[in-house]
Order: C-alpha cells, then structure tokens, then sequence
C-alpha cells in the first residue's frame, strides 16, 4: 500500500486510492500539525496549545494525545503489530515527528518541487521551471490545513501559506518572461482579488495583463487599485505599481523577473577561523546537536557576560558546520553594546543583509517591510548560515530571521534572549565563565604547553587574577608571546599589582578583572601605541581604515602602522581584514575612558576634528569619481594639520570605499552633528548624496540630511538648508512619502529663492517634475522641467541645463510628443558633448533612441542606441549598457530582423548574467519567443 497524506488544504490520508478515516477534529489538528513540521519533532506541549488554546489543559491532557497519536497510527500503518514500534508518527523525546517519504506528503513534494524549479532556472531553463513551479502549485487545494480552525493562525501554517505566495510569484514572473502571461492570469487575477491593498500582487497582475495585450484591463486596474489606495489608506502607489505603470507606458510588454536566474556568488562573511580556540567542549557538542537531524531553520542563541568568549565560539562553530551551508555564510556585527550607545538598527541590518546578497539596488523595495520580506522570499529555499553577533534584544533580531526552512542563525548576546527563546523557538546556549583546568588550556593553546607546565604556580596566578575571562586570559597570553624573555612570574606579578591598584573602581569582580588586565595591558605598550589606543576610543565606527587611524593620531599613516602592530600584538585590536582594524566593545569603552583621563578636551577635540576631516575630504573625492559635473561643489575648509585622507583612483575604487565605509559614514555625520562640527556634518552628508541615491539607502540619506538640515538651522546657513530640504525631498519621494517630498522640495524652493540660487531652484523643480511623473501626470512633470530649464539659463549652469532638457524630452515621450522630445534631447546632447559630461550623453542616446522607435524610424533608433552602448561600455557602465543593447534589439525586432535582434540580446544577457540581475527574465522570454 502506498501511504499519502494531504495538508495543503483539507487534512486527508490514503493508502493507494482509499481515504482513511483520520478521526474528530483534535485527531486529525495533531496529524495536521505534526506533518507541516517537515519531519521536526513537535513537543507534546506545543500539542497542548493547539488543542486547548485559551485554558489550562486538563490533567489528562497527555493521555487524550497519546490516545489521538494511536488512533492514527492504527490509521496510517494498519499492518504494523499492535506491540511495534511506529515508523510513520513516531515519538522522539517528550514530542513527535512525522517520518515518511517525499512523494508521501504533499508539503514535502511541493518544497522538492520549488527547489528543482529554483535549480532549473538558475541552470538557464526557465521552461522548465516554470513546469516545475506549475506541478508545485497543483498540490495546493486550499488553505493549508483549512479544515483545522484551530491551527488557522498557527506559525506553520502562516509559513506555508507565505511560501504559496512566494512560488505564485515566481511562477506568474516565469510565465509573463516566457510570453505565456495569458496562461497565468487565472492564478494572478485570483491572488490579487483576494489581497486588494498587496501592491506587489496588483503589479504583477498589471504587468501580466500589459504582456498578455491586454493593456486597457491593465490601466483600468491601476486606476483602480491607485483609487482604493487613496481612499482607504490614503497613501498614493508606491515604487511597484509605479514601476509596472510606466513599464505599461513605455510599452516594454514583457515584464520583469521576481528572482534571478543566475545567482552571484554564494557570500563567504566568516571572520578568520580562531587560531588556538580551546576548550567549551560541551557548548560545541550542544551546538552540533542543535542541528542534528533539524529539518527546519535552526535558531541557536548564546549568550553570557562581556568578553566570556561568545563571538569566538560562534565563529569557531561556524566554520566547523560552514560546508553544510552552501549557499553562502553571512556574518552581522549588530553592535548591541558598542561604548558609542548605538546599536545596528533592525532597517540597517536587513539592508545589509541584501547588500550581502548581492541583490541590485533597483531591486530592493523602498519600504523596511518590503525589504524583510525580499530577504526572507530570496533565502526560503537557500541553505545559509547566519551570524548574528552581539545582539541587544530580541526585537533588533526578529526582523532578520529568515523565513526558509534550511537555515542555521546563530546569535550571541550579553542578554539571554527569552523572547527569542519561547517565541521562535531559540534553542538556549549559556557561557560561563572558564574554570581553572579550561583556563590552562587556552594559556597552554596560546603558549605552548612545556611554557606552561614549567611555571605552574604563576599560570595558576594569572588563572586566579583573570577569574576565568576568555578575553583577559588572551591578553595575557599576548603579552606573555610577544615577550618570551619575560617569566610567567613576573608577569603574574605585575598582573597582581595592577588588580590591587584598580580594584576599587570595578563595580563588581567582572568588571574589576576587566579594567585590571585592561590597565596592565596598557601601561606595558609603547608610547606611540598607547597614544594610538586612546585615540581608537574616538572612533565611532565598528572598524578602522590606516589612514582614519593616522588621521586620529595625526601622524603619517608609515608611522602608525607599527603602533597598530603593536596593538595587534598585544590583542587590544584585532585586524579582520588586511588594514583595517577593530576591537572589542569593552576594549572601546576602556580607550575612551583613559583618554578623557590622560588627554585633555583640546586634543580630543582636535583628534575628532582631524577624524572628521578624513571623512569628509575621501568623501569628497570619491564623490567627484562618481559624478565629475555635480554641481554645486562643496566648498572645503582646508584640512586640518595631521589629516590623511584617502584618495581613490577610479569609479570602481571609489563605490568600494563607500560600501566598506558606509555604516562610518552615517555615524560620523552624526558625531559631527553632536560635537560642535555643524559645518562638516552638513558637507558629510552633502558628499554621501551620490552614493545613497546610486545604491538606493534612501532610509540613510533621510536620515543624513535630517542632521544635515538642523546643523544647518543652528548655523544660520540658508543655502545649507536649502540643500538639505532638496535632498530630503527626494529622499521622501523614493520613500514613498510624497506629501512629505512636496513640502521638503516648496521649502527649498523658497530658501533657494531667498539665496537667489538658480541651480538649486532648477534642481529642485527636476524634483518636483520627478515626483509628478510617479503620479502619473507628465503635464506637470514637463512644466516642472521646463521651468528647471529656464532657472539653469539663468544660473549659467550647462549640466543641469542638459538634464532638464532630457527630462523634458522624457516627458513629451511620454505624452506621445515624439518630434518635441527629439529635439530636447538633441539640445540636451549637444552641450553635454560640449562639457565632456558622458554620462549624460549616454543617456540622452539611449532616450533619443526610445523616441525615434516611437515614430517608426528604427534605423536612428538603432544607431542612437548604438552610440549609447558605446559610452556605456568605455564608461564601465554595465547594467545600462545592457538596458540599451535590450531595447537595440526590440528596435531590431520591430524592422523585421530578428537574428540582429536575438544577438542584441544575447550580448544584454551576458552582462545581466554576470551581474547576476533579474532583468535576465524578460531578455529570456523575448528570445525563446523567437527561437
């Protein structure tokens, strides 16, 4: 007889073609619940829940589900001996687990058959996944376990129907980039019927109906859907609906891939695997048990006091389990007890998560919610491990928990994490503090163990003085090899003195250990790397560049490195990736702490000034590499005596120093805001505009011009604000936030205007004409540009003329005025040639080239969007280079020649491939339509 059981929908058992009667209710919630476990066991207590939700269960509580588990196993293996142990619902521990093949479970098969979809299509096969994903979505026949009122808000079961709506999503994507948009709509039109206010499912069901030739259904329902969102939420349509609109406008008709078919490179974030690691023989083994057989995600939460050892046990673990995750190993440091008071906030966190994925910044959703469920749509079928370190809370963790069931997350934190721990099932590791024997072992891995057996009452000492700490016991490990001249004696000795000395300032026996070893660690560096320490504690960011470290000491960056070494050395910093620098929290608080005690305010303040500085002027640099003709320039102070900044050499190096610094950045601004640097705070965020709009950190730009904006107020600096709201209301506007971008961009107006800052005033109507173009009105978004226009003629400013020119043009395209955008655009181009600006130029080829395909003229089409592609490619310009050889060959198609046109495509494919970008789906799709 062969077994199969149902939960995608109503909970239902076979043997061959007979249904099995799987009893009342409660009977058939206990197999329900079991079986969407996927094969983990499911404690008796977590039965108790479901079955008597709101009270205490009876005495009997156990007996009546051990009663509903025999009555169904008589069901499910009629054939077994009453006597015999089951192996279909079988008891593990004090719960349950359903044991049984693949193909006899419909949950099962359906996640076999997403995964093959998945492999299939980043194999190039989108025909064969899109069959795959079709066979998956057949099992469904209803909500999953719909006949089970008790379990209808159940975290499986919400699960279950989130992975439904994944697959949907890929499949209706697949279909729409295979031209076969007509044979999903069903499934489409079903799905947003019964999620009115879900703008994604209303946008892929407009993009089906553009593709499908059915555009007036498609702008009747944007219409519509943009009228429910005023009325009932009274929000106007966000980056999505907007998106699918004007893909509808510009009659592109194939739509654009949820997911991509050539994943980048798996992420490989482990920090360095801990040299000497010792000891916590029983963490490790119930680190490994916590993974043991697990079929789901894995949530393992370690926790203990500071410098217990809990960041080099996840990393040790980590690598040891890292080959069981093959899609990739991504490391967080959540800062939850930085000395700077400012922990990763939950929105930084996720969108560094898609940074780490590789996911391309027009891809990632503009709302915080929308990125975590980005996160968790990309990861569901992945098999990742995660490293959450130093977590504050349980609320800055939950958003970053993946939603697949494959995953291992491993968080440490000071705080024991309950919430964690009953709500999402954490499984709890405590560290405490070593014992003698485990303190030996760690001094003797570090050491050598004839060292230490030759001097056993001094390691007994040193055992006794650093009472157990991991984190001061490799301090001391560090002094004593670095110097093995010195005895273990002596160094207990000293250690001894030193604990007297500060025992009084501990506020209990941790934290006099701490600042014990701490203070003897200290005072045995040089003076250049002591001065260095100290003036590490000023740096608010979670790692240190040579050159912003030489910048704090004011010294040349040759003559710092050796104090870093030093510091290196003595494991007061460690150096996670080649110059670059960072320490432990405790160790941050400790430098900042002696250096309001050794150096004065004065030369804090000039440390901090020539930190600052550093910042700036790279920033500054690295912005002019990105957009050479950005207008205006900040205007620099000189920098102060002692500043070493960086200097990139090329776009490329330009945008890596942006990422490696990103999270510094914004810190900075704000300690900049917050020490009397105003001036620099307002420029700071000013040089990071480029960068924030190019990668899509709207959240981050908000909140750099916020501090912009009131350094500007207190300073009395018009312009300064001006800039500020300018940029503010951009930011609003790609947030989604349009009242609040329209009243930002009327201040600026208004302050630009009192300044008499033409520029800026047309800037700032290219802003307005921005966001009246979301909305769908390009009458106003052409008087807005054309206004711009005139402010730019005033002001003298050729790049911004050329822009408002091309924005025009974009606008007539739009309004069907083909002959009037032809010709903004050639007076766009022809001073962009004249300047050297292009970048521009390259983009008024390629919107030349859009207009006279319009018209029919497929020959200019072709050629301006050849001269386009050009640029780009010189330019290093990847993704545009491909945007324009993707619309050359539906130039190429529409005047009757498709083998031009497939091999323009092709050459756009390579690049999206290699960039890993989901723009490949639609390019698929148009060249398996004319293969």
């Amino acid at each position: 007889m062969v077994l199969r059981i149902q939960v995608l929908g109503h909970v239902a058992a076979w043997h061959d073609r007979e249904p099995l009667s799987l009893g009342s209710t409660a009977q058939r919630a206990v197999l329900g619940l079991v079986a969407v476990a996927g094969g983990q066991v499911v404690p008796r207590t977590a039965i108790m829940d479901v079955l008597w939700p709101d009270r205490t269960p009876p005495a009997s509580a156990v007996n009546v589900i051990q009663t509903h588990v025999l009555r169904l196993r008589r069901q499910l293996e009629p054939d077994r001996p009453s006597r015999g142990r089951s192996g279909v619902l079988v008891q593990v521990g004090d719960g349950y687990a359903l044991r049984a093949p693949t193909a006899a479970v419909d949950l099962l098969r359906f996640r076999q058959l997403v995964e093959s979809a998945e492999r299939r299509q980043l194999a190039g096969d989108p025909q064969e996944a899109a069959a795959l994903l079709d066979e998956a979505l057949g099992l469904w026949h209803g909500p999953p376990l719909a006949d089970i009122p008790a379990l209808a808000g159940h975290p499986h079961t919400v699960a279950l129907a989130a992975e439904q709506r994944v697959a949907l999503a890929r499949y209706g994507d697949l279909m729409i980039a295979l031209g076969s948009a007509a044979d999903v709509l069903p499934k489409l039109e079903q799905v947003a019927a019964a999620n009115p206010l879900d703008e994604v499912a209303q946008a892929r069901l407009i993009r089906a109906y553009g593709a499908a030739g059915r555009r007036g259904q498609a702008f009747t329902l944007f219409g519509e859907v943009r009228r429910r969102l005023v009325e009932e939420l009274g929000v106007d349509p966000g980056p999505e609906l907007v998106r699918a609109h004007t893909d509808l406008l510009h009659s592109v008709g194939s739509g654009k891939s949820a997911d991509d078919h050539r994943r980048p490179a798996a992420p490989a974030q482990l920090p360095a695997a801990i040299r000497g690691f010792t000891g916590r023989v029983p963490e490790l083994a119930r680190l490994h048990k916590a993974i043991t057989g697990s079929a789901g995600t894995t949530i393992v939460a370690v926790s203990g006091t500071a410098g217990v050892g809990k960041t080099a046990l996840a990393v040790h673990w980590a690598h040891q389990v890292a080959d069981q995750f093959p899609d990739g190993q991504i490391f967080l440091d959540l800062r939850g007890f930085h000395g700077s008071g400012r922990a990763v906030e939950p929105a930084e966190a996720v969108r560094d998560l898609l940074d780490a994925l590789q996911v391309p910044e027009d891809r990632v959703p503009v709302s915080v919610a929308a990125q975590t469920a980005l996160f968790r749509s990309l990861v569901c079928t992945r098999q990742m491990l995660f490293v959450l370190d130093n977590a504050r809370d349980t609320a800055q963790v939950r958003p970053l928990l993946p939603g697949g069931s494959r995953c291992l997350v491993l968080v440490t934190s000071r705080n024991q994490l309950a919430g964690l721990v009953a709500t999402d099932g954490a499984q709890p590791v405590g560290l405490d503090l070593l014992d003698a024997a485990e303190s030996r072992d760690l001094l003797a891995a570090r050491l050598g163990a004839d060292r230490v057996a030759a001097e056993a009452p001094a390691v007994a000492d040193i055992v006794n003085r650093c009472a157990g700490l991991p984190l001061a016991l490799a301090i001391v490990a560090a002094r004593a090899a670095t110097n093995p001249h010195f005895s273990l004696r002596d160094l207990a000795g000293e250690l001894c003195d030193e604990r007297i000395r500060l025992d009084a300032l501990g506020t209990d026996e941790h934290g006099s250990v701490v600042r014990s070893v701490f203070s003897w660690s200290y005072r045995a560096l040089g003076p250049a790397a002591a001065t260095m320490f100290r003036r590490l504690g000023s740096h608010p960011g979670p790692a240190v560049s040579l050159p912003a470290a030489a910048s704090l000491a004011g010294l040349p960056a040759s003559d710092v490195r050796p104090a870093l070494a030093e510091l290196t050395r003595a494991n007061l910093v460690t150096e996670p990736s080649p110059g670059r620098y960072s320490c432990h929290d405790l160790l941050h608080a400790y430098a900042a702490e002696i250096a309001r005690t050794v150096d004065g305010p004065d030369a804090l303040h000039a440390a901090r000034g020539r930190m600052i500085g550093h910042y700036l002027h790279t920033a500054r640099t690295a912005d002019r590499l990105l957009l050479p003709h950005r207008e205006p320039p900040v205007v620099l102070d000189r920098m102060p005596p002692g500043t070493t900044p960086e200097t990139p050499e090329d776009r490329d190096a330009a945008m890596r120093w942006f990422a490696a610094e990103h999270r510094t950045l914004v810190t900075v601004t704000r300690e900049a805001a917050a020490t009397g640097f105003d001036a620099d705070a307002a420029r700071l965020a000013w040089t990071l505009c480029t960068f924030f709009q190019w990668r899509g950190h709207w959240h981050d730009q908000a909140i750099t011009q916020r501090l912009a904006l009131r350094a500007a107020e207190r300073l009395g600096d018009d312009t300064g604000q001006a800039h500020a709201r300018h940029h503010l209301g951009r930011a609003h506007a790609k947030l989604s936030r349009p009242d609040d971008a329209q009243y930002h961009y009327r201040q600026a107006l208004h302050l630009f205007g009192r300044c008499g800052d033409h520029a800026g005033q047309g800037q700032t109507h290219l802003g307005l004409g921005a966001l009246f173009e979301q909305r769908g009105d390009s009458r106003t978004a052409l008087r807005h540009a054309l206004r711009a226009l005139d402010l730019f003629r005033l002001a003298g400013n050729l790049p911004g003329q050329a822009n408002a020119m091309n924005s025009a043009g974009w606008c007539h395209v739009q309004l069907g005025h083909h002959e009037q955008a032809i010709a903004a655009c050639q007076e766009a181009l022809a001073l962009q040639q004249e300047i050297g600006d292009r970048d521009g130029e390259a983009a008024t080829w390629d919107s030349l080239g859009y207009a006279h395909h319009s018209l029919d003229r497929f020959d200019e089409a072709a050629a301006c969007y050849q001269r386009a592609i050009d640029l780009r490619r010189d330019l290093g310009d990847r993704y545009y280079e491909a945007a324009s050889l993707h619309r050359l060959g539906d130039t190429r198609l529409a005047s009757g020649d498709p083998a031009a046109a497939a091999e323009s495509w092709r050459a756009a494919l390579d690049i999206l491939d290699a960039l890993g970008h989901a723009d490949s789906a639609g390019i698929r799709g148009k060249l398996a339509s004319c293969s």
